[in-house]
């Protein structure tokens, strides 16, 4: 019967999770490039693009930040919200710039939901590891996929929009 309970009840939370997908993708395709722009907050680019290289560019000695350094320089819990909120709008950026550049815009915007997947589920591994306290032991690994997977979400952006929409690169290189 327990059994029987908690599969539901993880049915049930898959279900809302879906749920709460759709809706803030659907909510976010109704503004304007503008608006969507002026959602994203600022985060650590500068640490997160430290972290993010020394994970997808190996090099001999691979012991490198610790992983104190590592979550300073992503910004703390905070930084991990922030990239975790703005994953879902530079995808809906992605998205917009199909209206330009819609073959390219479709491939981008399929790889960065790849990207946003991959920073979720980190991020949510992050967070039951620091809930449940083996967050100092497995966590830097997951900081490392978090932060590569936003990266690889702005770089692509940008990108897109230098080869998609000149006009609008410089705003949005700026804001992120």
């Amino acid at each position: 019967m327990s059994f029987l309970a908690l599969f539901g009840s993880v049915v049930v939370l898959l279900i809302v999770a879906l749920f709460r997908t759709h809706l803030t993708g659907s909510r976010l395709s109704r503004l304007s490039w503008e608006e969507l722009v002026a959602k994203l907050t600022p985060v650590e680019t500068e640490g997160i693009t430290t972290v993010a290289l020394e994970y997808l560019h190996p090099s001999k000695g691979q012991l490198g930040m610790e992983p104190n350094v590592i979550w300073e320089k992503i910004g703390g819990s905070e930084g991990l919200a922030r990239m975790r909120a703005n994953a879902d709008v530079l995808i809906a950026l992605a998205a917009y710039a199909q209206c330009w550049n819609f073959h390219e815009g479709v491939v981008v915007a399929e790889r960065m939901r790849h990207d946003g997947l991959a920073l979720r589920r980190a991020a949510r591994r992050i967070t039951f590891g620091l809930v449940l306290g083996y967050g100092r032991v497995r966590g830097p690994f997951y900081v490392h996929e978090v932060a590569s997977s936003y990266y690889l979400m702005r770089q692509r952006l940008l990108a897109l929009y230098e080869t998609s929409h000149v006009g609008r690169y410089p705003q949005l290189a700026a804001t992120l």
